[in-house]
Parts: C-alpha cells; structure tokens; sequence
C-alpha cells in the first residue's frame, strides 16, 4: 500500500460517520495532508473491495464511505438523508437468505446491497431548515451553494 492511499484509509478510519470521497479529501487537505482527489477515490474503492469500508449512498446517489472495523465486520445502515446519522441494522435475517441463495442457486462469491435511507425523528421534528449543508464543512457548502 502506498504512502498516499495508507493515508486516506487513516483519515477514514478517524472519522466516525459516512463521508464521500470530495469531504475525505477536502478534510485531508484542512488538517495538511495532500493528497489528489484521484487517489482519494481510488483508495476508498480498494479499500471496499477489500471489506475495510462500508458504502452507502445518499440521497443524490453520491457514494459515501465509512471504515469497517475488523471487529465489526460486513454491515447494513439505516441512513438519514438528511443529517447522514446512521443506524446499524441487525440483518441477520438478510444474511441468511443469501447465503440459502447462494446454496440453492450455486453461485460463487456472490456479492449484496442493502441500502436503507429515512428521515431520522429529529430531522422530521426540525422540518426542511435542517439541511444536509448545515452539516458540512464550510469550503464544500460554498461549492454547493454556487
């Protein structure tokens, strides 16, 4: 692994909650570690392949990324579109019938998604002024407000 890419996979995993690739590297590039958006994406994407990440999407369909802890392991959220606070589902059930799918069917390394978005409670109760902007730091608000 190089130099770069062990930095983003560091970067991610002190970060707790999902994130997409442009606020990993614009946050990396706050706290003065440069690296290029390129190879922000790309690690993030090894590091999925890898199972050291979990990917949901948001509401626009922009991929965003959390580190798995090893202790963890594969995991399902549920998401809130707004805030991104997540939730971990208990999917056993989900589980399961792959793996009966994959019995009964015979095929090999069979791969899932299971993508769970919402509003969460306190989203609901503050109404529409609770934007996902709020949240964001202030160099990618400016992006998106222009």
């Amino acid at each position: 692994m190089t130099r770069q890419r062990a930095a983003v996979e560091k970067a991610l995993a002190d970060r707790a909650e999902f994130v997409s690739a442009q606020e990993l590297h614009g946050a990396m590039g706050e706290s003065g570690i440069h690296v290029g958006l390129t190879t922000v994406y790309r690690a993030l994407q090894a590091l999925e392949r890898s199972g050291a990440a979990d990917v949901v999407r948001d509401d626009v369909g922009e991929r965003l990324y959390r580190y798995r802890r090893p202790e963890t392991g594969h995991r399902h959220y549920l998401l809130c579109r707004r805030c991104r606070r997540h939730e971990p589902l208990d999917t056993d059930v989900v589980e399961d019938w792959v793996a009966a799918v994959v019995r009964s069917t015979g095929f090999a390394d069979v791969e899932h998604t299971l993508e769970l978005t919402g509003t969460c409670a306190e989203c609901r109760t503050v109404g529409t002024t609770t934007a996902r902007s709020a949240l964001l730091p202030s160099w990618l608000d400016a992006e998106s407000s222009g």
